[in-house]
């Protein structure tokens, strides 16, 4: 799985793996990108974790004074800089969200959606602990991951990213309960209440979650 999103699933290919998506996928991703805007405040200097094409950013760049997309890809961050043109406030760099290059205390708000504490596949407090130290007291950390409840929606979504060629054939005796498997080595995997509960207890930290849509499950952290 190492590497997947760099080379396998990135850039146009990753633009068609959401192009791709059935209507109540779409509006899973419209409502996931509504709510993490709410949190976000003109004054804000942002960071996205897995950025990939641009996708988010290109919506919540109007709403913060600076937003900073970070990938592993440098194809998606180049198709990221074709999204963004005209947005002189948005910044992209190539780097790994288990050490960020950047001080302590520099964002308003951290977003990392779209499942990617999971679908980054490195350990998960690694990300967390850095999410931490690169935020500004007061400021606020964004998590996401699918609801339970989503899981035939979310399927219906992977087989059709395997039946364009996206990702390789889904092996279907071991695809269940929230986990995807295909034969090329994807797999996709969530995280849960209980493990986000888990994660947080074990840091010290106070966290807040909330199920949006019978869709997102998110976990916000207020520094």
């Amino acid at each position: 799985m190492s590497g997947y999103y760099d080379q396998t699933l990135a850039a146009e290919k990753l633009r068609q793996a959401y192009e791709c998506a059935p209507p109540r996928v779409k509006q899973y991703l419209e409502v996931e990108i509504d709510h993490a805007a709410s949190y976000l405040r003109p004054p804000d200097t942002v960071l996205e974790l897995g950025c990939g094409y641009g996708r988010i950013l290109k919506e919540l760049a109007p709403k913060a004074a600076h937003i900073v997309g970070i990938d592993t890809s440098a194809a998606s961050l180049r198709a990221a800089r074709r999204e963004l043109p005209n947005h002189a406030h948005v910044s992209l760099s190539l780097m790994n969200a288990r050490q960020l290059g950047f001080a302590a205390e520099s964002f308003d708000r951290v977003l990392c959606l779209q499942n990617g504490l999971s679908a980054f596949h490195i350990e998960p407090l690694q990300v967390i602990c850095e999410s931490i130290r690169v935020t500004r007291p007061g400021g606020i950390i964004l998590f996401s991951s699918y609801a339970e409840k989503f899981w035939e929606h979310r399927l219906e979504w992977f087989r059709r990213q395997s039946q364009l060629g996206l990702i390789g054939p889904i092996d279907w005796k071991r695809t269940a309960n929230g986990e995807i498997f295909c034969s090329d080595g994807f797999y996709a995997t969530t995280v849960s209440p209980r493990q986000f509960e888990t994660f947080m207890t074990a840091l010290g930290i106070g966290y807040e979650i909330s199920e949006v849509d019978q869709s997102s499950l998110f976990c916000s952290i207020q520094v």
